[in-house]
């Protein structure tokens, strides 16, 4: 827990109470209703009574909330519950004599506000896109070592994410002295191989650059995260500029005899990432083929992987499908088929496909 959090907060002996005590006995301060509690504890418990039996029971269909707030509310749906034994691919930092420890991250909706020409503006709709999107990234992809681990969701919290003790890709490919042969190979293949098993469940990652890439400090494997912008590659696809659409309408769908109003066609929107990462299809709000957009992205960072240095391409270039022509200046490596991965996506643009890996046999 952050230490500001902690000294906000007053210490209890029920600070760790589990999700059954919550859903039994809630205290007071959980309902937003409660405008003061009861210094009375026999008027206050005939107060809760009375407020439960007014309550309808819980309904068993789970509708995807548009508030950030909302979406981690008790009771958590089983589609965002982790998957079986979800540690088995971690190493604990310490044991207990009943327990293991794991570290992990916790992350959270942030919603901002701000006042714009007297109009209250909020990011709330799409932070909620995004938290949805990344959930159904982690609830639907197997398990994979190149893939941040996914642990589950915290009640009222947000989603929980194995921790990563390491580096930027960016930062990987700054130090010097630079990066041998070998694991340029070696760092193009396990993306190549992340990518392609993503993409295999017809997900897009949506938003891949050196920063939303790890690389972890003691086995140099790479991982990658950040999946708020993935989108389904079956979806039909709308302007970035509409309303925010849920990326999950097919939570409510499992449950179509009750809700027969949910839409048989999933809509999404396609939104700019991190230039010059971004493909410019998607830049010009054109972006039909979110696999291929990612391809873009992935050609992008193996040129950077090659020459050792981050580059950028001007905005109104790229969105004309225009490449500098020092843009493989130094790419030793990659630059024959970082250029199929750059080329216009109607013209022959290389897909991600995990049988281009390329043998690490070479000398450095």
């Amino acid at each position: 827990m952050d230490e500001e959090e902690e000294a906000q907060q007053p210490h209890s002996v029920n600070s760790f109470a589990s999700s059954e005590e919550t859903a039994a006995d809630p205290p007071p301060v959980y309902n937003n209703y409660n405008h003061g509690v009861d210094e009375n504890l026999h008027h206050h418990h005939h107060h809760l009574e009375s407020r439960r039996s007014e309550s309808p029971p819980p309904s068993p269909i789970y509708n995807p909330p548009r508030h950030p707030t909302s979406i981690f509310s008790f009771p958590t749906p089983t589609a965002y519950s982790a998957p079986p034994n979800p540690t088995a691919s971690l190493q604990p930092f310490a044991h207990g004599s009943a327990s293991e420890l794991f570290k992990c991250v916790v992350k959270k909706p942030d919603v901002i506000q701000l006042e714009i020409n007297g109009e209250m503006q909020s990011n709330a709709s799409d932070v909620t896109v995004q938290f949805l999107a990344e959930l159904r990234v982690y609830t639907t992809v197997a398990r994979h070592r190149n893939i941040c681990a996914f642990l589950g969701s915290l009640e009222n919290v947000g989603m929980v994410l194995a921790y990563i003790d390491g580096r930027t890709l960016y930062d990987v490919i700054k130090e010097r002295p630079k990066l041998t042969t070998k694991q340029k190979i070696d760092y193009h293949n396990q993306l190549l191989d992340g990518l392609s098993h993503l993409h295999s469940y017809r997900l897009s990652h949506g938003d891949l650059s050196l920063l939303n890439i790890q690389v972890t400090k003691r086995t140099n494997t790479i991982k990658l995260l950040d999946f708020g912008r993935s989108v389904s590659a079956d979806s039909t696809f709308k302007s970035p500029d509409d309303e925010p659409v849920d990326p999950f309408p097919y939570i409510a769908r499992r449950h179509a005899a009750s809700t027969p109003k949910v839409p048989a066609v999933k809509y999404e929107q396609i939104h700019p990432g991190t230039r010059p990462f971004s493909a410019p299809e998607i830049l010009r709000g054109e972006c039909q083929d979110p696999l291929l957009a990612d391809a873009y992205s992935f050609g992008m960072i193996i040129v950077c992987l090659d020459r050792c240095e981050s580059v950028d391409v001007k905005p109104w270039d790229q969105r004309k499908d225009k490449l500098p022509a020092d843009l493989f200046e130094g790419c030793e490596l990659f630059e024959e088929r970082a250029s199929e991965y750059l080329r216009k996506w109607d013209c022959g643009r290389r897909r991600l496909n995990k049988v281009d890996m390329i043998s690490v046999e070479v000398d450095t």
